[in-house]
């Protein structure tokens, strides 16, 4: 990530008004990075550091784009999207999931992400796409399925080793740590995270290029009906690639424009994340109003009293 002469300035503020009447704040960070690492615009610190959570699914994904394991599977975008996905547990992606595992000949009971409450398998969990993904490049390989979860673990290492070519960054530099599923996420900084994004979304790299394409050609399968990754995905028409996460981390790529957004909650909500994603989208020019109005009805209006409005701009440098 290169460094302007700065990189910090005003946060965001989301503000949850009651019949206009301000109840609730949210401070937000957000930051824009090229694909050469290069930061356009922040709110906040772009040296902020935060776990990348569940964004981290599209990188996660080389793993499988890169050791020829859709190939040697058979596996389709369909696939690939819902190896990308924080999915809702609906017959149609958990039997998508099931398809990875059947067609790479893995018994179901080898995933070890958890079983969800109330539900009756770790095939409902909604990172188990993920899973699958990372037990079809082993079985490729032929490595072990008993302990794919672990750090040291060949296919973490592959992924990881990706991910810091990436960033341009050794390996062992990052801080590593568990996310809820059970696999390795990652400490970084907003700028990074947004850098991702950015060379994601350029189209120059043919592995992620395939990942946004089986993303926003399926964006059904990346989330649901309902959720904001499908709805902005749908609507903008392969223009924009969208993956959240949990604990207030929303990351939005500008397909083909080599343009990343990442964006921090600093309190964690997830209504904020949204919030401020359709504000700066619009306010960038990447979605135009009657998509930000579609979109705003759904995430900002939240019940018959209350609205959310975010406060502040991006400052460029």
């Amino acid at each position: 990530m290169t460094r302007g002469k700065r990189t910090q300035a005003a946060e965001l503020e989301v503000r949850l008004l009651r019949e206009g009447i301000i109840e609730s704040r949210h401070v937000v960070q957000a930051v824009v990075c090229d694909d050469r690492g290069r930061i356009l615009s922040v709110a906040g610190n772009a040296e902020t550091a935060t776990f990348i959570r569940s964004a981290l699914k599209p990188f996660q994904a080389l793993g499988v784009t890169t050791t020829g394991t859709l190939e040697r599977y058979n596996l389709t975008d369909r696939d690939l999207a819902i190896i990308c996905s924080s999915h809702k547990g609906t017959i149609e992606q958990v039997r998508q999931v099931f398809n990875i595992l059947w067609r790479a000949d893995i018994d179901p009971s080898v995933l070890q992400c958890p079983i969800p409450e109330g539900k009756r398998s770790s095939l409902q969990y909604n990172c188990s796409g993920k899973h699958a993904g990372m037990l079809a490049v082993c079985q490729q390989r032929r490595w072990s399925l008993n302990n794919y979860l672990q750090r040291n673990h060949p296919v973490q290492q592959l992924i990881f080793g990706k991910i810091a070519e990436l960033l341009r960054m050794p390996a062992e530099e990052f801080i590593c740590a568990h996310d809820d599923c059970g696999a390795p996420t990652y400490l970084m900084q907003m700028g990074q995270i947004a850098s991702l994004y950015a060379q994601l979304a350029s189209g120059n790299n043919l592995d992620m290029e395939r990942i946004v394409r089986a993303m926003t050609h399926h964006p059904t399968m990346v989330a649901g009906d309902g959720e904001f990754d499908t709805e902005l995905m749908r609507l903008t028409q392969g223009e924009l690639v969208s993956k959240a996460g949990a604990e207030g981390i929303q990351c939005i790529g500008r397909v083909g424009e080599g343009m990343g957004l990442a964006i921090k909650v600093m309190d964690g909500a997830k209504r904020a994340k949204y919030a401020v994603a359709i504000y700066l989208l619009q306010q960038m020019g990447w979605i135009s109003p009657s998509v930000a109005e579609t979109l705003a009805e759904s995430f900002m209006t939240i019940g018959k009293y209350k609205r959310l409005e975010v406060i502040g701009e991006l400052s460029m440098l």
